[in-house]
């Protein structure tokens, strides 16, 4: 079985793969974008449209470097990549930080648009920091797939694949020793939707301290959402 296993790998190296497909990454990015232009102007520290000029500014760069598939990173793509997620990320923690203003001093009393606002944030905020995890971890979604696995970074997040080696075989066989397997947008977005409605690591553990603190932010601004913002719309409802 080992041999298998090893005779697969060597015939499908995961470090000359075509790449993982650039069109989720932005997809994830224009849905953040226009969620955010949708929020009401009062929880907007700037005009509207503003921030979200600059992510597109930001991401227009990005697809022309890598147009169709992750397989080049220029010191200048890694730094517009990690600019583009954190700007989406600290825009909608401050829409949230002033919807829970709002919320306690402003006396806001339109219940119905305080849901929908609410669920916009919490929408964002999932696809922030699946971002930012996948941004992250490992080096990136060009060094996962263009990298020997003996050169990547430090992993950030522990999958079950990652452990599944010892499992039964046609579980064994998708598991990261045995096919090269590493994660993609989909997987990270999996944590985030997880993390943001368990307010925990479900299945995916995080390793280093990073991925921690931005776990804990995630779940802390999740539960402000669900036990600050949505429980006062519902009462402003009834």
């Amino acid at each position: 079985m080992t041999k298998i296993r090893e005779q697969a790998r060597m015939r499908h190296p995961r470090h000359e793969r075509r790449g993982e497909a650039r069109l989720p990454g932005v997809a994830a990015t224009v849905v953040a974008i226009l969620l955010y232009v949708a929020l009401p102007q009062q929880l907007l520290l700037a005009p509207r449209y503003v921030v979200p000029t600059l992510e597109v500014l930001l991401l227009i760069p990005l697809i022309a470097i890598n147009p169709r598939r992750l397989t080049r990173q220029t010191t200048a793509f890694r730094f517009l990549s990690l600019a583009l997620t954190l700007i989406i990320a600290a825009s909608n923690l401050s829409a949230l930080g002033i919807l829970i203003h709002e919320l306690l001093y402003a006396g806001v009393k339109d219940g119905r648009a305080l849901l929908v606002a609410a669920l916009q944030v919490w929408l964002t905020n999932i696809i922030a920091f699946g971002l930012a995890y996948w941004e992250l971890d490992r080096g990136g979604p060009v060094a996962r797939t263009q990298l020997p696995r003996d050169e990547l970074p430090l992993a950030d997040f522990r999958f079950s694949q990652d452990e599944n080696d010892d499992a039964v075989q046609e579980v064994a066989d998708g598991a990261s020793i045995s096919s090269d397997w590493v994660p993609k947008l989909l997987d990270y977005l999996y944590v985030s939707v997880t993390n943001s409605t368990a307010f925990s690591p479900t299945d995916t553990m995080p390793l280093s301290s990073r991925a921690k603190l931005l776990m804990s932010v995630q779940s802390v601004a999740a539960l402000l959402i669900s036990l600050l913002v949505i429980a006062r719309a519902v009462s402003v409802l009834h």
